[in-house]
């Protein structure tokens, strides 16, 4: 059992671990895989021996956190002109899919953070990426993705918050959002409301607010209360929130793109969604992973009829089938993180990518459980956590049944009949 999680000396040198033969990515640069291989010992040393612990108590893992922006972690895709590490979402992906491995809770501390972090990049004025990008990259501003209301999850075109004309050009924002990851601990929210501007189509009627705000549980802001944390069967230790928005003021620059991005918010939040399909994918291969090296270690240590039951063909093509699902999860995250690295569009390889992750994900997490047997259904098993966490990667970013319908849009409209 490993010990309580305490002064252990995140500082100290940290153990080298091979790699394994799965879940490889070809033509990495000599950066990308020294990045890979300190996050993976990181992982091995400093997440894996004291996840159990911190996630049967809901604990949130404060120290390794602190370990993860003393890394950079916080701003690896951040350009180095605010302070990041500059770094592709490819890169992003494969860490993520590493802390996964180790965590599922620790990567959702940097998931939304860097959805956030990316829209600035990509959609925000030069005065919002220079005055917020610098504190997100070194973990002092933690960042926070809001679209979900309690009648709106999938829909968004449901969505009923809604901002209206305010003194001075602003906006005054009133609705009730629901699962905000770093609710809590977040100091900016992106934040999709539904704006009056007469345009033609729901989409169209949408901005995307920057919300800046306290950290922390109750009123954070004028009128922005964060109630406090949602309980969960899974993805604990991290705290999941609704955040209550009532007459709050917001100015015009707070605007995702500045005046100019009001009307946009649809489609910038989508942006984001896209590449948060892509991390989610990540996740579940991670998890995959470490499901596969727990059952494939148990398997040569349990013996039943005289032999390690890892020796009993039905066992054997069982391992064979979630390996296979390893690498093929792994593969098609790799190529869409790589088709998103270019610019090109890549929603239907990030639905593609997300969609075959997380249904692999819990095929694998659930064969693993099968060959842990009896013991797989005890507290003290890692797989007993794998097994709660794996169901939320089905619903994360989107259904299966999301990601179909946007699967199958984008087929025809590639091949569309003429």
């Amino acid at each position: 059992m490993p010990v309580p999680y305490g002064d252990n000396g995140l500082a100290a040198d940290l153990i080298g671990v091979p790699m394994a033969r799965l879940a490889q990515t070809s033509g990495l640069t000599d950066v990308q895989q020294e990045i890979l291989s300190t996050v993976r010992r990181f992982v091995d040393k400093e997440i894996i021996p004291y996840a159990q612990e911190l996630e049967h108590a809901d604990a949130y893992p404060e120290r390794i956190v602190a370990a993860m922006a003393e890394m950079g972690l916080f701003g690896l895709v951040i350009p180095e002109e605010y302070g990041g590490l500059g770094e592709s979402l490819l890169t992003y992906a494969l860490v993520v899919e590493q802390i996964s491995r180790g965590w599922m809770s620790v990567s959702g501390v940097i998931n939304t953070h860097f959805i956030v972090a990316y829209l600035l990049m990509r959609h925000g004025t030069p005065e919002q990426r220079t005055r917020l990008l610098p504190r997100m990259a070194a973990g002092e501003l933690k960042g926070a993705f809001s679209m979900s209301e309690p009648d709106a999850g999938s829909d968004v075109a449901a969505i009923t918050t809604r901002a209206t004309a305010g003194p001075d050009g602003g906006f005054v924002v009133n609705g009730r959002k629901m699962w905000l990851t770093n609710g809590a601990r977040s100091g900016i929210v992106a934040t999709l409301v539904r704006d009056g501007l007469g345009a033609d189509g729901p989409h169209r009627n949408m901005t995307a607010f920057l919300l800046e705000k306290e950290p922390g549980f109750g009123q954070t802001r004028p009128g922005l209360t964060i109630p406090g944390k949602l309980e969960k069967m899974g993805y604990r230790g991290i705290e999941t929130t609704e955040m209550l928005l009532d007459d709050v003021a917001v100015s015009a620059d707070e605007v995702l793109g500045g005046p100019a991005g009001r009307g946009h918010g649809f489609h910038q939040m989508m942006d984001g969604i896209e590449v948060g399909r892509v991390n989610v994918a990540a996740r579940a291969c991670g998890i995959a992973l470490r499901a596969f090296e727990l059952a494939i270690a148990y398997a040569q240590q349990r013996s039943a009829s005289g032999r390690p039951i890892a020796g009993h063909q039905a066992i054997g093509f069982k391992l064979a089938e979630m390996a296979t699902k390893v690498e093929a999860a792994h593969l098609m995250t790799v190529n869409a993180a790589r088709l998103k690295d270019t610019g090109a569009r890549g929603d239907v390889e990030a639905g593609m990518a997300k969609l075959l992750a997380s249904e692999y994900c819990m095929e694998v997490t659930q064969d693993a459980f099968r060959i842990h047997g009896g013991y797989g259904y005890s507290k003290e098993a890692e797989i007993e956590r794998l097994m709660r966490e794996a169901p939320f990667l089905l619903i994360g970013e989107g259904t299966s049944e999301i990601q179909k319908t946007i699967i199958s849009r984008g087929l025809l409209r590639e091949y569309k009949a003429t």
